[in-house]
């Protein structure tokens, strides 16, 4: 039986490999974050120059007055040229309008907070005015715990939003990116009409390795990863980066009788 010392030591070795050796350790869609940011994902899925972010006016927040938060967001801000953990707007795929989402893992790892949700709700209820499809990227820890309960909140908010949009007829796509866990995977990031994911991505609430120790048992091979999840009905397709543009195009065309008429 391994020891517990021997535990902590695969796995340190284990972080130790993967800061040296990213790329020959991690499939495409689980890259290091720097490899592939959500601004690269604007570029790759919105056609070339049409994305117009929404400059949504919001309020500095720290309703735990959490030490140090305002300032860690001041410097995300100015590293990463965006406001929170996701990036909204108006753009065109292969010419056909939509309100594009993408959350970014590298402010907060795109942790869920007031702002965040906020963002999300404002974007899905210009869908519904514009009558446009509302497609998001999810990735994402799972709440900001420097906002406490506020964070868990969005949940319910999120869904909400999300239910109203479907009920008057829009198209809500989802895209679950790797990792996609937490409140995020348990509130708008699987209510999608039509659920794609990454090939690999890691999608559900709590980690394996928790879920193991709680009910003590094995999980079986692939647990909680995309492949799975498509399996087991909770993704349509998997898809890899480099089609997702034409596959989000082909959905777009299929539909646009239907959201347009509304």
């Amino acid at each position: 039986m391994t020891s517990v010392v021997d535990k902590r030591k695969n796995k340190f070795n284990r972080y130790k490999d993967l800061r040296e050796n990213p790329t020959e350790l991690l499939e495409p869609a689980i890259k290091p974050v720097k490899e592939y940011d959500a601004f690269d994902r604007l570029k790759d899925i919105a056609d070339e120059g049409t994305f117009k972010e929404f400059e949504f006016d919001f309020p500095e927040t720290n309703p735990l007055e959490f030490e140090g938060y305002v300032e860690k967001k001041e410097a995300l801000r100015k590293e990463n040229n965006c406001h929170d953990a996701i990036i909204a707007g108006e753009c065109e795929i292969e010419k056909m309008p939509c309100v594009l989402a993408v959350m970014n893992k590298k402010f907060m790892m795109a942790s869920m907070g007031m702002e965040l949700g906020e963002t999300f709700c404002r974007a899905c209820e210009y869908a519904s005015k514009k009558h446009l499809p509302f497609i998001v990227f999810t990735a994402s820890g799972g709440a900001r715990m420097q906002e406490g309960i506020l964070s868990l909140m969005q949940m319910a908010k999120t869904s909400a939003v999300v239910k109203k949009f479907k009920d008057e007829g829009g198209l809500y796509i989802t895209v679950l990116t790797h990792p996609t866990t937490g409140g995020v995977s348990a509130s708008f990031a699987t209510l999608g009409d039509i659920t794609l994911a990454e090939p690999k991505a890691l999608i559900g609430f709590a980690g394996p390795r928790v879920i193991e120790q709680t009910i003590g048992q094995k999980l079986p091979e692939g647990f909680q990863r995309a492949e799975f999840l498509q399996e087991h009905g909770f993704v349509d397709a998997i898809v890899r980066r480099e089609d997702m543009k034409e596959m989000l195009a082909k959905i777009l065309m299929l539909h646009k009788n239907v959201y347009e008429g509304r």
